[in-house]
């Protein structure tokens, strides 16, 4: 048998641009409405979540329902906490916070098999189809993505060096913690925030590998210009906010909690 191929790095490969949901909620419902509207790609977090593995492993399994790939942003932790999602059958992982060169080949070491990593072996879950895929470590090496997620100014400064380690496939650019990081928490226009992004699409480009950020869609014309291929847009949390928002606006000045 073969490894579900992953319909990100498909397109990706293609030059084609990618655009993906990020998902807060633990619902794996809510992940099957995300991919039954077609994105491509659905993130969904264990990094600021309560989420679990068996709330994950449902999510990813919503995904593949309907051939959308689930990219799960992990917490920092041990090599545990980084192959258990793609042991879930989880199409990447995308890594907070990678500060340094040595942090990223630390990440690569523990995430990709060899000749590239030490990733330790077990091809009996669901990724491995339980034992039936053949050829599992190149087919996980070649078909599983692995991302950098750059917001801090340490990695900034070593940009150049992250990007050349090999065995990864995306640098993340995080704005919102990045203006934390540099003292101007939220400010995303802000001109050194606008050149974060600027740096790391061009550093991406440069060593040959992919960019990607959150937008807001009327920022995706130019950030696609700026060389950005996967361009996560809105949450599930947004979504409910603004209509239970608008909702209760509606109900209040129309009276209907007189009723």
């Amino acid at each position: 048998m073969k490894m579900r191929r992953s319909r990100t790095l498909e397109l990706l490969r293609a030059g084609k641009i990618v655009m993906s949901m990020k998902l807060n909620t633990m619902d794996a419902r809510v992940t099957e409405m995300a991919a039954m509207a077609g994105f491509p790609c659905i993130w969904v977090d264990m990094e600021h979540t309560p989420n679990d593995y068996a709330v994950t492993e449902n999510q990813i399994r919503a995904g593949k329902c309907y051939d959308t790939d689930v990219l799960v942003r992990v917490p920092r932790g041990s090599y545990s906490d980084y192959i258990r999602p793609l042991e879930l059958d989880a199409s990447g992982i995308m890594v907070p916070h990678v500060m340094s060169v040595e942090d990223a080949k630390r990440v690569v070491h523990m995430t990709r098999y060899h000749p590239i990593g030490r990733r330790p072996l077990d091809g009996g879950n669901a990724d491995g189809k339980y034992g039936n895929v053949e050829n599992y470590t190149t087919a996980a090496n070649e078909n599983r993505f692995i991302i950098f997620q750059i917001e801090d100014p340490e990695a900034m400064e070593q940009i150049e060096e992250i990007a050349q380690v090999p065995g990864y496939d995306m640098l993340f650019f995080g704005p919102g913690d990045f203006s934390h990081s540099i003292g101007h928490p939220g400010q995303c226009d802000h001109p050194d925030v606008q050149a974060g992004y600027r740096r790391v699409a061009e550093v991406a480009r440069k060593y040959g590998k992919f960019a990607g950020t959150v937008a807001d869609p009327w920022e995706v014309p130019d950030l696609i210009k700026m060389g950005y291929q996967f361009l996560n847009l809105g949450a599930d949390v947004e979504a409910l906010n603004n209509y239970f928002q608008k909702t209760a606006k509606f109900a209040l000045e129309s009276g209907a909690n007189q009723l």
